[in-house]
């Protein structure tokens, strides 16, 4: 095979005018799709920086301004426990104040007088026993306390007197027994569940389990069955320290 200049020569030209189309109609075009994904990549990026700085602006944000309701709370709370320490020092004064005048008082006045001093003293002590109680017994509420009651709600129709549990078997003649469920929060499943068989097993009837809930009872349970009323809460001690209270006048 012989060596053709000039074909060699056209076989060059041939090549750089295909590189050149090639450049021209290919290759620079794809330059500009990549420069523009590169461009939009970048936005891309750019935005996403940006929201991640605003991201840790809000958290900064955020935790500046649960430091600030912490301490607002704390402040509270000191404010709150020395007026308390306050009002119960004032108390406190007053109540000897009072002690102090009723002892004087009874040095000197005759036996009857120091008897119904003596009579006053003690309804005092009661009824503030009863307002004591009434704050105690508010302030422990919890839903777990009325878990405990419940519990000892329960306990309780185990050793039912004889009598109530003649009451409950004479209720077993009738085709539904509606049987009233009081609690200050709401009974589980699972406590719905005990107290069914509890009382499935005391009355051989079908019952009508009515559940309700009531915040004045502030915690435990009250059962209505009929005219039988079991009460396992706050609200009836609270009641019983009220009535001894008042029974004293």
């Amino acid at each position: 095979m012989e060596f053709n200049l000039s074909t060699f020569i056209l076989e060059i030209i041939n090549f750089l005018i295909l590189i050149w189309i090639l450049q021209r109609l290919f290759y620079k075009p794809l330059l500009e799709v990549i420069a523009r994904r590169k461009q939009s990549i970048d936005q891309s990026l750019a935005d996403a920086k940006m929201m991640q700085q605003e991201a840790e602006e809000l958290r900064s944000h955020y935790e500046n301004r649960q430091k600030l309701w912490e301490q607002e709370k704390q402040a509270a709370l000191s404010a709150l426990h020395q007026q308390i320490d306050a009002e119960r020092r004032a108390q406190m004064a007053q109540l000897y104040v009072d002690l102090e005048q009723e002892r004087q008082k009874i040095n000197v006045t005759i036996q009857r007088q120091q008897q119904e001093l003596q009579q006053q003293a003690e309804k005092k002590a009661l009824q503030n026993g009863a307002r004591f109680a009434g704050l105690l017994l508010k302030q422990s509420a919890s839903p777990e306390l009325e878990a405990q009651l419940f519990v000892m709600l329960l306990d309780h129709l185990k050793t039912l007197p004889e009598a109530c549990t003649l009451c409950l078997q004479m209720l077993g003649g009738k085709k539904s027994v509606p049987i009233k469920i009081t609690s200050a929060y709401p009974l589980t499943a699972g406590q719905r569940r005990q107290l069914e068989q509890k009382l499935g097993a005391l009355i051989n009837s079908p019952i009508n389990f009515q559940y309700h809930q009531d915040a004045e009872l502030i915690a435990g349970v009250r059962m209505d069955i009929g005219a039988w009323v079991l009460n396992a809460n706050l609200q009836h001690e609270l009641v019983g320290f009220t009535e001894i209270a008042n029974g004293s006048e």
